[in-house]
């Protein structure tokens, strides 16, 4: 397993019967920049958006979120 760095998911490495490629979203896109500019907007929509419930959760589920 891997640990996606923006969104701290746990990726597998390998899965039988699925392309190794497949796994690693990022090397799927043609324009690996373009990739990593909307996985950072994608992670900044939603530390956007949940902002509305940091008043109502501990610190340990705000500190799991995204890192952009």
């Amino acid at each position: 397993m891997r640990i996606g760095k923006i969104f701290g998911l746990a990726v597998p490495e390998k899965c039988p019967g699925v392309p190794d490629d497949v796994l690693y979203p990022r090397a799927t896109w043609a324009d690996t920049a373009a990739y990593d500019a909307q996985t950072k907007k994608l992670a900044g929509m939603f530390a956007e958006n949940f902002e509305q419930f940091t008043a109502h959760v501990p610190e340990t589920v705000r500190a799991a979120g995204p890192k952009a």
